[in-house]
């Protein structure tokens, strides 16, 4: 989801395009531990790029997948998707289509599934 303008839209894209070599996880756990604030310049395209080579992806097919927008309208959607039930932060959680918003603790869990169990 990238809620907060064009750096978070570019970061979630980068790390679908990480995903196309199985370093999805690893790409996104690198963006947390580089990241700089809302829109400071942590996230442009080049220091997404630089990240790809500092977890050795292959840089060429990464940025022509960046540079392509091959993720753009998927982003774009998941955005819209998650603003629609509401989520415009993490966490966010569907449960059986009942949206669970902000950090909660383990007892709304499990009462949530204990419900759909009983079902």
């Amino acid at each position: 989801m990238a809620f907060l303008g064009p750096e978070s839209q570019w970061a979630a894209e980068a790390s679908e395009c990480a995903g196309d070599q199985g370093a999805f996880w690893e790409y996104h756990d690198y963006l947390y531990e580089n990241q700089g604030g809302e829109n400071q310049g942590a996230f442009s395209k080049d220091n997404l790029k630089a990240f790809a080579a500092d977890l050795s992806l292959d840089t060429a097919e990464f940025n022509q997948c960046l540079d392509s927008g091959k993720y753009t309208e998927q982003v774009q959607a998941d955005t819209n998707l998650a603003r629609q039930i509401g989520a415009t932060s993490t966490p966010a959680f569907m449960i059986n289509g009942q949206p669970v918003l902000g950090a909660q603790p383990y007892e709304i869990f499990e009462q949530l599934f204990q419900q759909l169990l009983a079902e």
